[in-house]
């Protein structure tokens, strides 16, 4: 993000400021000291919340979870910090975390202290100078491949091989994106429930433990100028598991103009499909990583189920006045399209429509 892309606090999602700048005046004297703190938002998000605390020349990045009750899996800041305090070391693309606060009375949630790191969020609007094809298509390939190059770090290696259990892993992806489903519906979306049968009914066998963003999107990256990732951000569902699941996620965002949902990806954000096929997509992944693609369809499945079940949680919070931000609004007619989706992505060919 640019210094530009921070704005106001929105009034409901404010904390008390003085309280938040006495806790980082004691708690890391080595980068704050003793100046004066002023805090801002990053509007951008739609689920935690992103304050940037200015000390002096000094910049940080304040993540704490949504306002209301929240999935505490979702939005665990102690994950964000216990993989950012580490990975960094081995994965220059990961913002190094500083300090994690569990006390609750600071600012209301859990927060977690984070490198500042400088460069563009693409979401609705390209920066300038991506009109051109060609800085579009290096964006791609090297957003593939700082995929490839996450999932061949050993866990082990930068200390976290108890970040998660991965037997099991997307067996409980499954009936946990249900549960919450089940918790956040504010209408009947009958796919869902297709949606969870076909799921349950194909789980691959995994080829490998890996580190797992959870949430690897174009949109979750920090870009500069000339088609590098500067950063890859938002960690707090990091976890060891099939490195396929991050693939899918990434290809259930990078979608075609002619797909179901390119009116929620698409024409509300950008597309990389245009650069970068989404054949050329997986023929890079494959090449980097030498994992066998072919069950492909059903990690891109569950990525849009799960999508679903986030975008239904985060228009749910709008609905019950959680938070004012009119851009929720919005969200009410997504969820259907993406389970609808799901289905059909996960269907046999004979079934698909």
């Amino acid at each position: 993000m640019t210094a530009a892309d921070t704005a106001p606090i929105r009034p409901e999602e404010r904390f008390d400021e003085a309280a938040l700048a006495t806790y980082l005046r004691r708690v890391l004297p080595d980068l704050v000291g003793e100046a004066d703190i002023a805090f801002d938002q990053f509007p951008g998000g739609a689920a935690n919340l992103t304050y940037r605390a200015v000390a002096g020349a000094v910049e940080l990045v304040i993540r704490r979870a949504p306002l209301g009750p929240v999935a505490a899996s979702g939005h665990d800041m102690a994950r964000e910090h216990r993989v950012l305090s580490r990975l960094w070391r081995a994965y220059p693309l990961a913002p190094r975390a500083y300090h994690l606060c569990e006390d609750e009375t600071v600012i209301g949630k859990p927060f977690v202290v984070i490198e500042r790191r400088h460069g563009w969020v693409i979401r609705d609007a390209w920066p300038p100078g991506y009109q051109d094809p060609a800085l579009r298509r290096r964006l791609a390939g090297n957003l593939v491949g700082a995929l490839a190059t996450l999932h061949r770090i050993p866990p082990e290696a930068v200390g976290l091989s108890e970040l998660g259990r991965p037997d099991g892993f997307v067996a409980r992806q499954i009936e946990g994106w249900a549960r919450r489903w089940d918790a956040a519906a504010t209408r009947e979306v009958p796919a869902m429930a297709r949606a969870t049968e076909l799921l349950h009914a194909t789980i691959p066998t995994p080829q490998t433990v890996a580190i797992l963003h959870n949430d690897f999107k174009p949109d979750n990256t920090m870009v500069s100028g000339d088609g590098e990732i500067v950063a890859v951000i938002d960690w707090d569902m990091a976890t060891l598991g099939d490195p396929l699941v991050d693939l899918g996620t990434l290809l259930a965002y990078w979608v075609d103009p002619d797909g179901p949902t390119f009116p929620i990806f698409g024409e509300r954000a950008v597309t990389l499909a245009p650069a970068m096929a989404r054949s050329e997509v997986l023929a890079a992944y494959g090449d980097a990583t030498g994992f066998d693609l072919s069950g492909i369809r059903f990690y891109e499945g569950l990525a849009l189920y799960r999508i679903a079940v986030i975008i239904e949680q985060i228009y749910g919070r709008y609905v019950a006045g959680q938070t004012t931000d009119a851009r929720f609004a919005r969200f009410e007619p997504l969820a259907p399209i993406l389970a609808a989706a799901a289905v059909d992505t996960l269907a046999s060919p004979g079934e698909r429509s």
